[in-house]
This record gives C-alpha cells, sequence and structure tokens, in this order.
C-alpha cells in the first residue's frame, strides 16, 4: 500500500484538511483508495459528516467529467472524419481527370487506399480509447461503491462492539 496515513493523503492530494476536497479531488480521493487500508480509509470517510452526499458527489462528478470526455471525442472523431472524407473526394476528383497517366492514376489509388488504412487505423485508437474510458469510470464507481460498503460496514461493525450484547431468543 502507497498511503499509509491521512496526512500522506492530504499531501498527495493538496489539501490541508479534508474541509477542502471538492469534487475533482473527490474523485481522485475514490481512485487512491485501492492504494489505502481500509483502516486508514475508513477514518477518512468517517470524518465526512454526510457521506451519502460525499458518494453521490462523486458520482456526479466522475459521471460529467465521462460525458464531456466522449463528448469532445465524438467531435475530435468526426473532425478526423471529415478530413479523410474531404482528402478522399479530393483524390478520386483528380482521379477523375482524364489526363493522367497509368502511373499517376496508381500513385493516387495508393494515396486512397492509405486514407483508408489511416482512417481504419484512427478509428481503433478511438475504440481503443473509448475502451479504456469506459474501465477508468468502472474502477472509479467501484471504488466508490467499496468505500461506501466499507464505510457501512464499519459502523456497523462499530455500533455492534458499542451495543451490548444480546441473546438470541429461541
Amino acid at each position: 500500500m502507497r498511503y499509509k496515513d491521512e496526512d500522506e493523503i492530504k499531501h498527495a492530494l493538496g489539501i490541508d484538511s479534508w474541509r477542502n476536497l471538492s469534487k475533482d479531488k473527490m474523485i481522485r480521493f475514490v481512485a487512491m483508495m485501492p492504494d489505502m487500508g481500509t483502516e486508514v480509509a475508513l477514518k477518512i470517510v468517517e470524518q465526512f459528516p454526510v457521506f451519502k452526499d460525499f458518494a453521490l458527489n462523486v458520482v456526479d462528478a466522475m459521471k460529467k467529467s465521462h460525458e464531456s470526455t466522449l463528448s469532445a471525442n465524438k467531435q475530435s472523431q468526426e473532425h478526423v472524419h471529415r478530413a479523410f472524407q474531404d482528402f478522399r473526394e479530393t483524390l478520386k476528383n483528380e482521379l477523375d481527370k482524364g489526363d493522367l497517366t497509368w502511373e499517376q492514376k496508381r500513385e493516387l489509388i495508393e494515396k486512397m487506399q492509405e486514407a483508408v488504412r489511416e482512417e481504419s487505423q484512427k478509428d481503433s485508437e478511438n475504440k481503443r480509447f473509448l475502451d479504456g474510458a469506459l474501465k477508468k469510470v468502472m474502477v472509479l464507481g467501484g471504488a466508490a461503491l467499496a468505500l461506501g460498503v466499507a464505510f457501512v460496514g464499519g459502523r456497523v461493525m462499530a455500533e455492534s462492539k458499542d451495543s451490548p450484547e444480546e441473546t438470541l431468543e429461541a
């Protein structure tokens, strides 16, 4: 485990107090959780007055961040595809000219084939990017869920230690 105590975590987040934990830093905090000991994570979470609000804010911030990333990616992909389409159209117009030699036509066809390969490669890169982005959201969501479960479990264990043992009635 990388983080041994609260001070190390606060330092990594660039905050002096848990009151300074912004939504962006909440997401970082949740992402750091796998590198924290359960006891340390529980101790920190117990300091939040309303954990439910914290968890909802984290999930909401993750959703907005993911949507923003996907939107920017979509616009970028559309721009790339338009640029390749324009390039192919230009090559096609050149091919339609009747005064080209066989060598010139072959060169234009090769450029068109190369453009199709490059566009296909960009599409594959985009799919890997989207897959990676989805995995990050799932990991962060899972970490938030694990945090919630750990928090509730810690509370239940603490409450059961504080209350006198009850006898089982048959």
